[in-house]
């Protein structure tokens, strides 16, 4: 029994002295090779909103002057300093709602008394079943920030002319208030881009706050307003 026991113990020392090489060889010809998947792995690694949310789809740029054009119209004083705006386009018109509008809640409400064509109408529908990512491609005359998750991100890092309209002195020189969180739904136009249809909403912190659908038309190179409907509004309890 201790001759079996000896032997076990040199076939044991033998196949370590053979292994032990080989394993530092292993190491060294995959070591590289684990090392970077290892560091790709943990780079790309986010918590599971963050990677949700920069997955998603961007709002295409053709978009991007509808939403100007409100925003400038709608919300834009000579007092306006920053415009804060959900990262997140919208996909329900009211706080209440539980699912995106459908041909059915159109024809319920008859928004601008039934005056809306049906395939823009259609186009909103399509496009808002589900949320896109909004992206640093405004241009409205003053600093922006984004909100994701409740949180504000980081500033934007260019700021666009201020508008003429706008007098230099009254911007730079008086104290400005903020506009937002606004919330946008995607852009829905007409087949030939002559109109356009967008939901937006003034979410403030002070729990007021309300949400609109614009409906504009082209003018050349420009868009015009046509006309405004008041969704929802609320109001701080007295």
């Amino acid at each position: 029994m201790r001759h079996n026991a000896n032997l076990c113990a040199l076939i044991d020392r033998i196949l370590l002295a053979i292994l032990i090489p080989m394993r530092s060889v292993f190491i060294l010809a995959v070591g590289p090779a684990a090392l970077a998947a290892n560091l790709v792995l943990h780079s790309t690694i986010a918590s599971p909103a963050e990677s949700a949310e920069q997955n998603l789809e961007p709002v295409p740029v053709e978009e991007y002057p509808i939403y100007n054009r409100v925003v400038e119209d709608k919300f834009l004083t000579s007092r306006t300093t920053l415009v804060v705006i959900d990262r997140l386009t919208v996909t329900r018109l009211h706080p209440e709602a539980k699912e995106p509008p459908n041909l059915a809640f159109f024809r319920e409400h008859d928004y601008f008394n039934g005056r809306l064509r049906p395939d823009l109408v259609t186009d909103v529908i399509l496009k808002n079943s589900r949320p896109f990512r909004l992206e640093a491609r405004f241009n409205f005359g003053v600093p922006y920030r984004f909100m994701s998750d409740g949180e504000l991100e980081e500033p934007e890092v260019s700021l666009a002319p201020i508008p003429t309209r706008f007098p230099r002195a009254e911007v730079t020189q008086v104290p400005q208030p903020v506009i937002g969180k606004l919330g946008f739904s995607r852009v829905a136009f007409t087949p030939r881009a002559d109109q356009a249809l967008v939901y937006v909403a003034d979410d403030r912190p002070d729990g007021t706050g309300a949400g609109f659908l614009v409906w504009l038309r082209r003018l050349d190179r420009d868009w015009e307003i046509l006309d405004t409907e008041v969704l929802w509004v609320a109001r701080r309890d007295e």
